[in-house]
């Protein structure tokens, strides 16, 4: 048995527990996942979804990835494949950690599972339109998304100044914050914090945030006004997809 004694994890406050990130993007006709990390069944589950048109992701990181064997669920309720975006080099990884749901003659029961190679063009997935931009998670190229005037970004500790462009314009950003000091491949809290102002973002939250940033309570609390840390489940309404 693993113990854990840190203020976050033994917190009576819900919003200090965190599973891996990821966000769910629904209109009333389509609904999209990005990422599947670990926790990925669960939070389906959680969220009570029962449609999934489709999963796009990030990079191939294990805490991104890790959880895609449980779209079986939806490939057994559906009769479809699972569709799955992902730029070149995610989706080759992908097909290594899960060879069997790529096979041409699969396991009974196996994911049923359809690539779909992406760059930084953007494309639709049902009325959703989408916008790829890069980032950096040290030298490993990530993709952000944007939706609408809503924007995503997890993984990352440096955006290049075309992909900043992309971002511009955006009402609303989400963003790592992983701690507050400086890491190698995360935007830490301070430059967190001055992308947003750089970037003159209405509103933003912060996320893929690590026990070392500290509760969320306390940590909100030296934020500015428009900005605060994101929390599992929550909900906001994303300005018009245009």
């Amino acid at each position: 048995m693993i113990g854990c004694d840190c203020a976050v994890c033994t917190s009576p406050d819900k919003k200090d527990n965190r599973l891996r990130s990821s966000i769910l993007v629904q209109t009333a006709q389509t609904t999209i996942a990005v990422d599947s990390g670990p926790d990925f069944r669960y939070q389906m589950l959680r969220a009570g979804v029962k449609k999934l048109d489709a999963i796009i992701y990030t990079h191939a990181h294990k805490d991104h990835v890790a959880g895609l064997d449980d779209v079986r669920g939806f490939n057994y309720f559906s009769g479809k494949a699972m569709e799955i975006y992902g730029t070149e080099m995610t989706l080759e990884v992908i097909i290594r950690e899960f060879p069997y749901a790529f096979t041409e003659q699969k396991y009974p029961g196996a994911p049923n599972i359809r690539q779909n190679i992406i760059s930084t063009e953007s494309f639709n997935i049902g009325d959703i339109l989408i916008t790829p931009v890069l980032v950096w998670h040290l030298h490993m190229p990530v993709l952000a998304f944007r939706f609408g005037k809503f924007t995503y970004i997890t993984d990352a500790n440096r955006i290049d100044e075309e992909s900043k462009k992309k971002i511009k314009g955006s009402d609303i950003l989400v963003v790592n914050a992983l701690r507050k000091e400086k890491h190698i491949s995360h935007f830490s809290l301070t430059e967190s914090v001055a992308i947003v102002k750089e970037l003159n973002i209405p509103t933003a939250y912060f996320t893929h945030i690590s026990h070392q940033l500290g509760k969320h309570a306390d940590v909100n609390k030296e934020l500015p006004d428009n900005i605060e840390l994101a929390y599992d489940q929550l909900t906001v309404q994303i300005p018009a997809f245009d």
